[in-house]
């Protein structure tokens, strides 16, 4: 019983933080197409988030199915 507890209140602090996290990086991603890529932290994000990009486009299907697993998580709430 103590185990499902743990485990609910720990999933919504994860969904709280995933909240909290998605628009910062929609920011950081827009303030680095703006001013590049020498902008501290935002280019960091932007960098990170192009060489997952370029990773996942190697295997287009294996993106396409990633992509829709994490959109169908996410549309859950």
């Amino acid at each position: 019983m103590k185990f499902k507890i743990t485990l609910a209140s720990l999933t919504t602090f994860l969904n709280k933080v995933t909240k909290l996290l998605i628009p910062l990086v929609v920011a950081s991603l827009l303030l680095g197409i703006l001013f590049g890529t020498d902008t501290p932290f935002v280019g960091d994000v932007y960098t990170n988030v192009t060489d997952v990009l370029n990773m996942l486009g190697e295997d287009a299907l294996l993106a396409l199915v990633a992509l829709i697993i994490i959109l169908a998580y996410l549309k859950k709430d």
